[in-house]
């Protein structure tokens, strides 16, 4: 492989995207590594780092994604991926947690600093707002790497922040 890149998609939500997108990638040879899709209202968003052979340049990636029908809105970039391609120990998930309650605003950093306070490294996060009757409901889900030795004590400092936030809080080890 010639050159790894960071492929980034931002565009409306349509069923197809990731068969359409992916599909091209491997039509090229690239090789997928890691990869994010999420919907943000009614945008999606794909974030992906590849691999290219030899013989495929980023423009033509940029050019060839471009070209997909599911793509003409699309705000797209094929960058250089200028980071070790590999995890580093830190990005391993330990613990699954989810936090659950009516939105207010800080709620993500308040919850965020705690695990900073640990020395945690949150892997992935995923976070929605859920219309209801009686206000917004708000779901946060994270995965993290918490260091073994400070597991009991983060997660405790957790679900006391969350309580404070008036929020419900579960975890499950990895």
């Amino acid at each position: 492989m010639a050159a790894t890149v960071l492929v980034s998609v931002i565009c409306g939500d349509r069923p197809g995207l990731i068969a359409a997108i992916t599909g091209r990638l491997f039509d090229l040879g690239a090789n997928l590594a890691d990869a994010t899709f999420a919907v943000l209202g009614g945008a999606a968003e794909l974030t992906a780092v590849v691999d290219l052979p030899d013989h495929l340049s980023a423009k033509t990636v940029e050019t060839e994604l471009h070209a997909l029908a599911e793509l003409k809105d699309a705000k797209l970039s094929v960058a250089p991926f200028a980071y070790q391609p590999a995890h580093a120990p830190t990005a391993k998930i330990t613990h699954r947690i989810e936090i659950t309650g009516k939105d207010s605003p800080g709620l993500v950093a308040r919850i965020s600093e705690v695990f900073g306070d640990f020395g945690a490294n949150i892997v992935r996060l995923n976070s929605e707002r859920v219309p209801g009757g009686d206000g917004a409901k708000y779901i946060v889900r994270f995965a993290v790497w918490v260091p073994p030795d400070k597991a009991t004590t983060c997660l405790a400092t957790i679900a006391n922040t969350s309580a404070q936030l008036h929020l419900t809080c579960w975890w499950d080890e990895v």
